[in-house]
């Protein structure tokens, strides 16, 4: 049997892989890192935070250009970081981006749980209310994304899935989380199927989007980030997109 986490025994996560493997993680150089570029995985150094978010938002940028009535193109983003998105909003008004004529489309990552149903955008953590406040609020009437084209997974996952068949997501944007996950595709509880070995490759290839539990370590990085430290206050579900929809992109 794998050894236990030593931050949460009653969870997966990267504390439970091999010593050794966790030692050689820890020894990896700057060089070393860049190093692991190959084909379809490209590793990018930033010199200063701002130039990392007008590098973030200028992916929505490019990915919208793209994008034409017959042949629409969309961006799948997080909520965290945050700070690119009144760029990308800034971006489309200075280059008189019309959003709309281009059909351009936008898909939310993530949005928090509660009583099993997905919080809207009246509630302060909502994803969707900072994607809406913090970008498209922020674009020109007269620019702005079609409302149909933007899609949360909030209500029905099946209106949220079904464009990434007949729109190409240029671009799935997202930070790694502490507990080394992508959107909300955290580690799994140690039971059930999963109580001796977490899932394989092949079968975390076939999620979709989904109500996820949220690893321990996932609750802290939120509240240190987003909810004034409050633990106790943040969900402990999300709905998130899943390998599914990433391996769209």
């Amino acid at each position: 049997m794998r050894k236990k986490s030593v931050v949460a025994p009653d969870w997966w996560d990267y504390t439970t892989l091999e010593d050794d493997l966790l030692a050689d993680v820890a020894k990896l150089t700057e060089k070393d890192l860049q190093q692991l570029s190959r084909e379809g995985f490209q590793v990018v150094y930033y010199e200063t935070l701002e130039d990392f978010y007008l590098a973030e938002a200028l992916e929505y940028i490019e990915a919208w250009m793209q994008s034409t009535p017959d042949n629409p193109v969309g961006v799948c983003g997080p909520i965290g970081p945050t700070e690119q998105l009144p760029l990308v909003a800034r971006l489309v008004n200075s280059l008189g981006i019309n959003l709309g004529q281009k059909e351009a489309h936008f898909w939310g990552m993530d949005e928090w749980v509660l009583d099993g149903k997905a919080v809207d955008a009246t509630h302060p953590l909502s994803f969707e209310k900072a994607d809406r406040e913090l970008c498209f609020d922020r674009i020109e009437n007269k620019l702005k994304i079609n409302e149909a084209n933007l899609h949360f997974p909030t209500g029905d996952l099946d209106a949220y899935n079904n464009p990434y068949d007949s729109v190409r997501c240029a671009v799935m944007q997202g930070g790694q989380g502490d507990v080394k996950h992508w959107a909300f595709n955290d580690p799994f509880k140690r039971e059930g199927a999963y109580a001796d070995a977490p899932p394989s490759p092949e079968e975390f290839r076939k999620l979709g989007t989904r109500v996820v539990d949220l690893h321990p370590i996932t609750l802290m990085q939120n509240a240190r980030t987003s909810g004034g430290g409050k633990v106790n206050e943040v969900p402990t579900q999300a709905l998130t997109v899943g390998p599914v929809q990433t391996w769209k992109s």
